[in-house]
């Protein structure tokens, strides 16, 4: 998904004892967690990206003025290098940012990953964004987990998972703990996941999606030739859904490596059973690939970052966001 180049960490907090520098011959990471920028700092992070010197740019969970972040959106549409933006919890916190943000999208061509997880977008955002991320020609990975959508946003979604032999759309996506979609809306997103040709990797994780939805997605999995990974942790599933998925893997074949069922009503028998099925698919698959050619290492620097819903039990406390976490 994206070119194998190093990458040269950078520090822009106020904390850091020396100024950051960046090399003119290698793309730089900024990420930053959880700070006050200051308008010097974004000042930094504009000329760095003017200078398309930035690859990825991670500013999640930080505090910074509405005019600061304009500027950081204007920047990004001025930027051929970034491929990876990351804007969760709480950065696009208005109408008014997102607006920002979707000009900026109009404008960039280089972003592959966006990453919106924890933003109060809700449907108004969404049909904000739409026309830039439907129409946007690099982005593949979009994470829109707990962004409180619902139904109208979700059909938006829809639409950037073209049916198979038209244009290409998303390869992956995250719509963890959206509450308020409904079950009418989540079957309209199984029956786009099973005629997706693109679509990799679906993390659905935290929705109380229950058995009967589990079973639309289910049908689509056994569609689809490219869905390899389902996460459905925490979504309300018993062992009712588990069976399905059961017999689908022992019985169909599937492109699905990995599925997700953890803090679920369901046996661990069963979710083992499943999880050694599909090992055993991929070990197949592993045997049967041809030699791959040589070239250039796959490169991890830029990994996505998903910040993983994880809600509290006790019901006086509000969800609380762990460190993120790359599963499987």
């Amino acid at each position: 998904m994206v070119t194998s180049q190093p990458i040269a960490e950078v520090c822009l907090s106020s904390r850091c004892s020396r100024a950051p520098v960046l090399s003119a011959m290698l793309p730089a990471s900024i990420q930053i967690t959880g700070e006050l920028l200051s308008a010097a700092e974004v000042q930094d992070i504009c000329e760095s990206l003017k200078e398309d010197s930035v690859r990825l740019l991670s500013v999640r969970g930080c505090q910074l003025a509405d005019r600061d972040f304009g500027r950081v959106c204007r920047s990004v549409a001025e930027s051929h290098s970034l491929a990876q933006l990351n804007l969760n919890l709480g950065v696009v916190s208005s109408i008014s940012r997102t607006r920002h943000l979707a000009d900026a999208l109009k404008t960039n061509r280089s972003l592959q990953t966006l990453f919106l997880h924890g933003n109060p977008l809700l449907d108004a955002g969404l049909v904000t964004l739409n026309p830039a991320l439907s129409t946007h020609p690099a982005l593949v990975c979009l994470d829109l987990g707990d962004c409180m959508l619902g139904d109208e946003a979700l059909g938006l979604i829809c639409g950037m998972l073209p049916p198979d032999g038209a244009k290409s759309g998303l390869r992956e996506l995250t719509l963890s703990a959206n509450p308020g979609i409904s079950s009418k809306g989540w079957a309209r997103l199984a029956i786009a996941v099973a005629h997706s040709s693109q679509l990799r990797v679906l993390n659905l994780d935290y929705n109380p999606l229950g058995d009967h939805i589990a079973g639309m997605l289910a049908v689509a999995v056994a569609s689809s030739r490219t869905l390899e990974v389902l996460d459905l942790e925490g979504t309300g599933l018993t062992n009712q859904s588990a069976q399905v998925f059961l017999d689908m893997v022992e019985n169909y074949p599937t492109s699905l490596r990995v599925l997700v069922l953890a803090e679920n009503n369901i046996s661990p028998e069963l979710q083992q059973q499943i999880c050694d099925l599909l090992s055993e698919g991929e070990e197949d698959d592993d045997r049967e690939a041809l030699p791959l050619h040589p070239g250039p290492a796959s490169s991890n620097a830029l990994l996505p970052i998903r910040d993983k819903y994880q809600p509290i039990r006790d019901k006086y406390q509000p969800p609380a966001w762990l460190p993120h976490s790359s599963k499987g």
